[in-house]
């Protein structure tokens, strides 16, 4: 089985996922909720977490020695990561299935991409 990694996209602060009404989170949050039972009930759950907004991220550079801790997202962009899950599946269609109804539970674009394999002897 492959390991993927299925991630929410937000489009900045315009994105309807922070226009959003309470009943219409509260709504999202549940059913974001029901596809992780899904995802658990199937033997498809690794984890996955929600982001706190780039704004607060905290980006560390280390280059021949020097060190640079800088305040702030890695890119400058408004498109940013907002949360993920990492998934096991036998193949890309499987996984890109579990990101139709992962898109579905959380109203937002999520992206697959498979892990690295493990070198081979």
């Amino acid at each position: 089985m492959t390991e993927y990694m299925l991630s929410v996209h937000h489009d900045g602060v315009d994105d309807p996922a922070f226009q959003m009404s309470e009943e219409e989170m509260q709504a999202t949050f549940k059913a974001v909720d029901e596809f992780n039972a899904e995802l658990q009930a199937a033997g498809a759950w690794v984890f996955a977490g929600g982001l706190q907004p780039p704004n607060i991220a905290t980006t560390v550079r280390a280059h021949e020695g020097d060190t640079l801790v800088t305040d702030g997202p890695y890119a400058e962009t408004k498109e940013f990561l907002g949360g993920f899950w990492i998934i096991t599946a036998p193949d890309l269609d499987v996984a890109l299935a579990w990101a139709e109804k992962g898109s579905v539970a959380c109203r937002g674009a999520v992206e697959v991409r498979p892990f690295q394999g493990e070198p081979e002897d």
